[in-house]
């Protein structure tokens, strides 16, 4: 019982105020009277979209197909079999018979016998006969005589220079260039380096390291009084800039992030809410609403118009038409397949009068066949309008001419 007391009312949802249950159904009427229309009208262009897809855009794309088809597919298709492929064969043909025929016989009957027997042959047999023997001469002289020949001038000639340069040379060296640098240069040199250069550079190095070392404790020092100057400076900033950062946040926060936070998630989503389900709720009445108007007009339509064309169809056009097929088309149907059915037996009569004097004809001229007998039917017995032969002499044979067949098909 408590709970029938306490709940809700009908469009109250929870989490929402009073006002937005009391706007709800104005704004949904409001809405509803706004897209009323755009949904007739949207009703109205869906049907005759789909009325004209049906009536003209289906049969116009068929009878644009088959067009297409006969005029253009059909004829391109012939023209591609019948004409352009025979084409191509013979082109293929003409091309292989005149421009790669003649450069195949000119390579195999011109070039390679001529290659063969003209140069490579000739060039063979000289390599083999006279290039071979020459050269294996030339290869026995030059090992027999040349090489021991310049064998022992090489000789000759190294121990002459052995003897008369390189001997003498080294003995400048040893002995005469080599003490005159040595005592000469280096020795004066080295005691030069180790009694002078080095005491004097040690004492240099002593004293330059000595004053580094004041110049690193006094910049150390200078270094570390700005760094805790800068430090303190770098720290009261600090402080200021947080200082002022956390107020400038507060005010922001405050004075603008909160009033737009509160302002849409109070007014404008509940707004948009509730016109995005009125929109929603208001088309679907719409459609509600267009789809009874429409069948209200369909029905209207009928009762104006297709009940009276039905009744008229039924009662009138059709026992008109089946009095105009029962009493003037199938008699005239009728007549007309008994005037064929006259006319192609009096072409067939004609035809086998026509056909038996010829053959009467022919017998007349040459003769009856060999072994027949006059009077006595061969095959087949003819057939003649009475029930003697148009040329009382001749005797019954075949209906088909002389060295036909037999059973030739009747008219």
């Amino acid at each position: 019982m408590d709970y029938g007391k306490h709940q809700a009312p009908q469009g109250y949802e929870p989490g929402e105020g009073i006002l937005t249950t009391l706007i709800r159904i104005p704004v949904r009427i409001v809405v509803l009277v706004l897209v009323l229309p755009a949904r007739m009208v949207w009703d109205a262009l869906t049907a005759l979209w789909h009325a004209a897809d049906r009536v003209l855009l289906r049969p116009l794309g068929r009878a644009l197909l088959w067009l297409l088809d006969t005029l253009v597919l059909t004829p391109l298709a012939w023209l591609y079999t019948w004409v352009l492929t025979p084409l191509g064969k013979a082109a293929a043909w003409l091309a292989v018979a005149l421009l790669i025929w003649p450069w195949i016989g000119l390579w195999r009957y011109v070039i390679v016998p001529v290659a063969r027997y003209g140069i490579a042959a000739p060039a063979v047999w000289r390599y083999a006969h006279v290039l071979t023997p020459l050269g294996h001469g030339l290869r026995w002289i030059g090992t027999a005589l040349l090489l021991p020949a310049l064998h022992g001038l090489g000789n000759g000639i190294g121990w002459l220079i052995t003897v008369l340069l390189i001997l003498p040379l080294q003995f400048l060296w040893r002995y005469v260039a080599v003490p005159v640098v040595r005592y000469g240069l280096v020795v004066p040199v080295v005691w030069l380096y180790e009694a002078v250069l080095t005491p004097v550079g040690r004492a240099t190095a002593w004293v330059l390291s000595k004053l580094w070392q004041g110049t690193a404790w006094t910049l150390g020092m200078l270094w570390q009084g700005t760094a805790w100057v800068l430090a303190q400076l770098w720290r009261g900033i600090a402080a200021t800039g947080r200082g002022l950062g956390l107020a400038v946040a507060w005010l922001v926060m405050t004075l603008l992030v909160a009033p737009l936070v509160w302002t849409y998630r109070r007014i404008l989503t509940p707004v948009g809410r509730e016109i995005a389900a009125a929109f929603e709720v208001a088309w679907r009445i719409a459609g509600y609403i267009s789809r009874a108007v429409g069948r209200a007009l369909a029905t209207i339509a009928w009762y104006l118009i297709g009940a009276p064309f039905s009744w008229a169809y039924r009662t009138v056009c059709t026992p008109v038409g089946h009095f105009l097929r029962n009493a003037v088309w199938a008699p005239a149907r009728r007549a007309a397949a008994e005037a064929g059915r006259a006319a192609r037996a009096a072409l067939a009569t004609a035809r086998e009068t026509v056909r038996q004097a010829r053959r009467d004809a022919w017998r007349a001229l040459v003769g009856a066949p060999g072994g027949a007998r006059s009077g006595e039917p061969r095959g087949i017995p003819a057939r003649t309008l009475g029930s003697t032969t148009t040329v009382p002499s001749a005797a019954q044979a075949s209906e088909t001419p002389l060295g036909g067949d037999p059973f030739a098909k009747q008219g």
